[in-house]
């Protein structure tokens, strides 16, 4: 009889307004930042029907909306462009406060160990670096490893201020990249490092997206298990991922490949799949830009220039963008100590394409066409001014097949920021490659000294 009613008053209890707190995910907190001038989506829990009301700092308007039958609301924030810390004031039947928020560039970086890894894993020069980490209007967000069979509402995490103390933990490329638009853009940063070393690209991708295509169902299959991370399509986008879509970002940055050498013939649908669920996730076709891998020696195979090709190749898809790191790799490192640089040639990319810069060094040249003329190809790069070759690695890197798909040594010359190439042993050229090998260093440069990226091409 007692336990009866103990329940019932339980359940009478759960109907008072007192009993109900309106609450947040984790990624709206004291310290973050939110993207300036934007339309930018709040939401979060409370009682069925409660009514919220959100207040800010930067204008006098009051937002009201109410929870769903589902206990869950949202509400859309307009913000503008203004400097210095602000707060938002989040009211149901209690009440929540966000302080020193502050309105800037808010951008996702992702991928594998070669994003995630921090000046304290140990980079070329990171004393330095970690003693000049001092700055208020950078922020970062860690997302937590987490891994989930279904997608996730919230995930494990915190802002906070750049300092020496939370610099020399958070994504080494990250940071230079933040800094570097910090300076530039004269506004706060906030950045939010979702990244795991060791995971193919399939983890981070929609589990229907990968099962729901026969090809990439096949390439997953043959992924290996690894006791560092999960393999399986969906696992970790559905709690790294996914409880992030919606949060108003300016883009993302993505550096992995490495892990997909087991199935590398698949990357540029798996890739290319990634990107474009994402922005389906988030219903905005966001700049996604990414690091090639580096050289390095993955075994006797053809699997890390597949990887960099297949890379190559997804840039065919609207507002994308790659970065080099040929030239500072590391053949014998999966992790080259040198991160400024990447971090920097994100950010000159970024600065010069979404923020309209006067960048000189942005763009590495590309293959862009080719034309047979008799024995000869002559081929065509994008951002070719200046295009050079090393002289300290002057030896040709470029090969060419005819019919019979034989590659062989071919020799080259300049003309026009054009590149020539010829073999004797090719009569009729069919096909061209170019820096061909898994530790292959490019010797292509532009005057902004940027390498040119490995292909393949059918002619």
């Amino acid at each position: 009889m007692m336990k009866s009613k103990i329940l019932v008053l339980l359940a009478l209890l759960a109907y008072l307004p007192g009993f109900a707190n309106v609450s947040l995910p984790e990624i709206f907190s004291d310290n973050m930042v939110l993207q300036r001038n934007a339309a930018v989506k709040i939401w979060g829990w409370a009682k069925p029907g409660e009514e919220i009301h959100i207040t800010t700092t930067w204008d006098e308007q009051e937002y009201t909306t109410k929870a769903s039958n589902k206990a869950r609301w949202e509400i859309i924030l307009n913000t503008p462009g203004a400097k210095g810390a602000q707060e938002i004031t989040i009211t149901g039947y209690n009440q929540v406060k966000l302080k020193n928020v502050l309105l800037g560039e808010v951008w996702l970086v992702s991928g594998q160990s070669n994003m995630e890894w921090s000046a304290a894993s140990g980079i070329t020069n990171a004393e330095e670096a970690i003693a000049g980490a001092k700055n208020q209007n950078i922020r970062f967000f860690t997302v937590a490893h987490r891994t989930a069979e279904n997608m996730q509402q919230d995930l494990d995490g915190h802002w906070v201020e750049s300092t020496p103390e939370t610099m020399k933990n958070f994504s080494a490329i990250a940071y230079f990249f933040g800094k570097k638009l910090q300076e530039e853009l004269d506004v706060p940063v906030g950045l939010i490092n979702s990244s795991w070393g060791g995971t193919p690209a399939e983890a981070w991708t929609p589990s229907e997206a990968i099962t729901s295509n026969k090809r990439l169902t096949k390439g997953a299959a043959m992924l290996p298990e690894v006791e560092w991370g999960p393999k399986e399509p969906g696992l970790i986008y559905n709690s790294m991922i996914a409880p992030l879509a919606g949060l108003k970002i300016k883009g993302v940055l993505w550096y992995q490949g490495e892990s997909n050498t087991d199935n590398a013939d698949y990357y540029q649908e798996t890739f290319s799949t990634l990107i474009q669920s994402w922005r389906k996730q988030w219903d905005e076709e966001f700049p996604f830009y990414y690091a090639q891998i580096a050289p390095f020696n993955y075994g006797d195979n053809d699997a890390g220039v597949t990887i960099r090709n297949a890379q190559r190749q997804v840039l065919e898809l609207p507002k994308t963008g790659m970065i080099m790191t040929s030239d500072i790799g590391n053949t014998e490192n999966i992790h080259p100590k040198n991160k400024l640089d990447p971090g920097l040639r994100f950010a000159n990319l970024v600065l010069k394409e979404v923020y309209n810069k006067d960048i000189k060094n942005a763009y590495a040249p590309q293959f862009e066409k080719a034309e047979v003329d008799g024995r000869k190809v002559k081929i065509q790069f994008s951002h070719a001014e200046g295009l050079h070759i090393n002289k300290k690695n002057k030896d040709s890197q470029f090969e060419v097949a005819g019919a019979n798909g034989e590659f062989y040594p071919a020799k080259v010359s300049l003309k026009d920021d054009r590149i020539i190439v010829k073999s004797a042993k090719v009569k009729e050229p069919k096909s061209i490659r170019y820096s061909w090998g898994n530790t292959s260093t490019s010797n292509v440069f532009n005057a902004s000294g940027l390498p040119a990226s490995s292909f393949l091409e059918e002619l």
